[in-house]
Order: C-alpha cells, then sequence, then structure tokens
C-alpha cells in the first residue's frame, strides 16, 4: 500500500479487506442468489454521504431531496423489476475525514450496492483509493473536479460538466463578449479550490493572459479580507470565485462596501440559491453564476416510458415546503440515470452489469433537448453550460451578453491597477502554491 496513505485510510482499506475476504461476509443465499452486495429479492441498497449540516449544508439537503423525489416517485410506481431503492444517507458536514468513515460503514456494514450523490470535491477524492479497493460504482457526484475525470477511473460515473468546462466558458465570455484582460481568482485553500484555480488559469492562458490577483480563504472560514485586499490592489475588472455561498458573499459585499465593484462570477458548486438570499441588498452587484442543468422553471420533462411528472412536480409532492432549485434539478436528473441504469442491468443485477448498463446509455432523455451519453471510455454524460445573473435576489438566464457589456460601461470602474507584480504572485495566505493540472478535459459548449 503507498506510504501517502494516511494511517486511517489504510485502516479502513484493511478493514474493507478482511471484511470481502471473510467467510460468511455479505448477504446470505436467502437475501440474493446472486450474492451481489446490497441487493435481495426486495430492495436494492444504495448508500451516500454528502453534508447535511454544516456550512454546505443546503447543497447536500437538495441534492437529496432531488434525488429522493425521483427515487421515491420510482419506490411507489413499483421500483425496479419488483425491487424498492433504498437510499442510506449519511452526514459528512463536508468534511473529508468524515466522508471516509461514512463510505466505510456504507460499504462494510451496510453492504450498499453502489454509491450516489456525493458532495464536494475534497470530500469524493478522499474516497477515491476506497473506490477502487472495494470495486464499487459511485454516480452522479456534486461536483466538477478533474481528479474525478483524469486519470479515467471506471467505477465513477459523472453526470455532470467539469469545473474546467465552467470556467473556460466563462473565460471565452468575459474575454471575447465583455472585452476584459483584468480578471482575478478568489479560491478556497483545497481540492476544490485548486481544480477552479488550475481551470480559470489553463482558461486564461488559451488567450494570453493569466490571473492578475489570486486571493485565497480556509476552507470552513470566514477569513476573505487578505485575499479580498490583494485582488482590490490588482485593479481586477473580474473575479472568479472558487468557494461556497458565505465566504463568496461576504467577498461581494465587503469588496462593494470598499468601493471596489467588478463583474463576480462563480461556478455551480456555490449554490445559488444560498447566494442569492445572501446578496438582497445588492441588488445592483453584477454577480454572474455558471450552471450545469437548466433552470427548473424552464425544464420539460421528456416524457418516456411510463412518464416523468419532472422535478418541480415530485418535489411538491414529497418536500412541499422547499422551491425548485439548480442543485434539486440536478440531483433529480442523478437519480434517472442511476435508475435507468439499474433498469437495464436487468433483474439479475451485478455491478459489473451495472456498469455495462451505465455505459450503453445514449441520447437517454433527461427531459425535453436535454439527454445524456456514456460509452466505456466516456464516463461524463452532460458537457452542457448555462449562465445565470443575480437578479432580484434570483439567478436568472443569461441570453444577452450584450446586456451585461452595457452594465460593465455604466459602471465604469476605476482603473487602478496597484502593486500588480505583488498582487500576482501566489495565494493571499502564506501556503506553498496549489498544484497545477495539464491534462484537463476540455468540451466545446454546446447551445450557449
Amino acid at each position: 500500500m503507498p506510504d501517502s496513505f494516511s494511517p486511517l485510510l489504510r485502516g479502513v482499506l484493511a478493514l474493507l479487506l478482511l471484511a470481502t475476504a471473510a467467510c460468511g461476509t455479505g448477504p446470505t443465499e436467502e437475501e440474493s442468489p446472486s450474492r451481489t452486495p446490497g441487493v435481495t429479492t426486495t430492495e436494492i441498497r444504495i448508500g451516500s454521504s454528502l453534508a447535511l449540516s454544516g456550512h454546505a449544508e443546503y447543497l447536500g439537503i437538495q441534492t437529496l431531496r432531488g434525488a429522493l423525489s425521483y427515487i421515491n416517485y420510482v419506490n411507489e410506481t413499483g421500483g425496479v423489476h419488483g425491487r424498492i431503492i433504498n437510499v442510506i444517507a449519511y452526514d459528512d458536514a463536508y468534511d473529508p475525514t468524515r466522508c471516509l468513515v461514512n463510505t466505510q460503514r456504507l460499504i462494510i456494514e451496510d453492504d450498499v450496492f453502489a454509491l450516489f450523490c456525493y458532495v464536494g470535491t475534497p470530500t469524493t477524492a478522499k474516497i477515491l483509493p476506497l473506490i477502487e479497493q472495494a470495486r464499487i460504482p459511485l454516480v452522479g457526484m456534486f461536483t466538477g473536479a478533474n481528479a474525478l475525470r483524469e486519470p479515467f477511473n471506471p467505477y465513477l460515473m459523472n453526470v455532470r460538466a467539469s469545473y474546467y468546462q465552467e470556467t473556460e466558458a466563462a473565460v471565452r465570455h468575459m474575454v471575447e463578449d465583455l472585452g476584459l484582460t483584468r480578471i482575478a481568482v478568489f479560491y478556497q485553500y483545497d481540492a476544490y479550490g485548486f481544480d477552479g484555480l488550475t481551470g480559470t488559469e489553463l482558461a486564461l492562458r488559451k488567450h494570453g493572459l493569466t490571473p492578475v490577483a489570486r486571493g485565497s480563504y480556509i476552507r470552513g472560514t470566514m477569513d476573505i479580507a487578505d485575499g479580498l485586499d490583494r485582488i482590490i490592489r490588482s485593479g481586477a475588472q473580474a473575479v472568479v470565485m472558487i468557494g461556497t455561498y458565505d465566504p463568496c458573499a461576504k467577498l461581494v459585499q465587503e469588496a462593494r462596501r470598499k468601493g471596489f465593484d467588478p463583474l463576480f462570477y462563480t461556478v455551480s458548486f456555490v449554490g445559488g440559491e444560498e447566494l442569492g438570499r445572501r446578496l438582497a441588498h445588492d441588488e445592483d452587484a453584477l454577480v454572474i453564476l455558471s450552471q450545469v442543468v437548466p433552470p427548473p422553471d424552464l425544464v420539460r420533462p421528456a416524457r418516456f416510458g411510463a412518464g416523468d411528472p419532472g422535478y418541480a412536480a415530485l418535489l411538491a409532492k414529497y418536500y412541499p415546503g422547499d422551491t425548485p432549485n439548480f442543485i434539486g434539478q440536478e440531483g433529480y436528473f442523478n437519480a434517472m440515470v442511476l435508475v435507468e441504469g439499474l433498469r437495464r442491468a436487468g433483474r439479475d443485477l451485478t455491478r459489473d452489469a451495472f456498469l455495462r448498463a451505465m455505459e450503453s446509455l445514449k441520447e437517454f432523455p433527461l427531459a425535453e433537448s436535454l439527454t445524456v451519453s456514456f460509452s466505456p471510455t466516456d464516463h461524463q454524460g452532460l458537457d452542457r453550460v448555462y449562465f445565470t445573473r443575480l437578479r432580484n435576489g434570483e439567478f436568472r438566464l443569461v441570453t444577452d451578453w450584450g446586456e451585461i457589456a452595457r452594465i460593465l460601461a455604466e459602471k465604469a470602474p476605476l482603473d487602478n491597477p496597484g502593486n500588480q507584480a505583488d498582487s500576482a504572485d501566489g495565494p493571499a495566505h502564506i501556503l506553498p502554491e496549489p498544484p497545477h493540472s495539464e491534462t484537463p478535459r476540455v468540451t466545446p459548449e454546446k447551445g450557449l
């Protein structure tokens, strides 16, 4: 076992090896004639670890509720080949170590068939060695991290587009449509933030640019002051934010309070609904958010097979107090993909058969004008990126980048580069430079 594995991870893998090798471990003959983990004659057990508390709880709760809206509907209408889908979900509070412990429990104690709807880059990246050791599928992660795409992992099934694709499209619009050249990056100092920073740097490089400043903050904190000051000194025209909703909202508010009011852009993971709620009194701020699914109010069910009432209708049925949102919509699509893979795998369900079934999905309709496709060499189903703008506390679809350009012209921000050479060197905190990747999956945008 590699020396780079932590003692906790080495212990987890050792336990897993013992559990899988132990005589009598796993389902009994009465539970499942095929002896497939997590599969009985009446149910399929699926496991999830995600943030259900803490500073990212909205992301985990809405991802899970979106997925369960569809899974509950499937169970009520007969399940999959006569089996109901039982989702066992544990709270990791967006903490990588807790996610690892939860995953160990799901695989060994709960004996789940597959893992599903994990939330976050640092949490999901932490369990990759465990997934490979257990040879267990993981479907529909709420993260666009490149580490879950390259190198290719046969057990990971990504539904959404990547952060590299989001930042590449955003930078292209900033440079080509808005004429911006001074772009800074504010990022969470962990695997998630590094991934977004690297994607932005790679995108800027295509236009002969580099970030004019880099500012960071520590995950789980609101300490944005040093990073913000560095960005302000750079005179940036736009700030790419790779973080969660609370720190990003604070950055926007504090920047404007100090008279610094550029274009603010952030990736889909931020949680637009919560970010919009926190910026309710900053209505005139120009905040752009990329999304990897269409706005829920514009989604029309594909009406295939027995029919699909759609996310909004089923959310209202099972979680009547919730409002449809982008995160829940993504969780709903994840569940549609999971269920279709289980259906195509057949009654004699195995993990290998399930993965082959997932790879057989070609132009599978998630909604009108939206399909998902996989193959044995491509485990990312969607490539499309959408852009939304904060208006009246909500993020609405951008249809005219010329309007964004006019707003920027009216703002006429003061060109105050400050000490650019100093501000562009590394993150705001005295920490080592994050690792950079040179092998992104970059797929041209569709339908922007």
